[in-house]
């Protein structure tokens, strides 16, 4: 399917003209790299890329890093920190938008993680 989309471009992009479709070229004859005046959209698209490597593995967020909670905050500026974030995602919780509200309920749990860690059990 994603073949016929960019065949479909190809044609008009080439100013209505439609060619006759081409087999694929065997993988021995590629063309060369660089920029070329002849070629369709197709052949550019699907020309041979170098593999991407994976993303780098992320180290786990803490809750702290989520709440944006640092070692230099006092109790007092965690506290007004923490009430702010509970107002704004609180009202995340009941969203409609399952997004929205995954990211509500996460962040909901890692501020009682940071409250109960900085202020004690509840």
């Amino acid at each position: 399917m994603f073949k016929r989309v960019l065949e479909s471009l190809s044609k008009s992009l080439g100013g209505g003209k439609s060619a006759p479709a081409k087999p694929a070229p065997a993988p021995a004859a590629k063309p060369a790299p660089g920029p070329s005046k002849q070629g369709s959209v197709l052949d550019k698209v699907t020309a041979a890329k170098p593999a991407a490597a994976p993303p780098p593995k992320k180290a786990p967020v803490t809750p702290e890093d989520m709440c944006g909670i640092t070692a230099k905050m006092s109790k007092d500026e965690i506290g007004a920190h923490l009430k702010l974030l509970y107002r704004r995602y609180n009202r995340g919780a009941s969203s409609l938008d399952q997004k929205v509200r995954a990211e509500a309920d996460a962040m909901l749990d890692a501020i009682v993680t940071v409250r109960e860690k900085v202020f004690g059990e509840l």
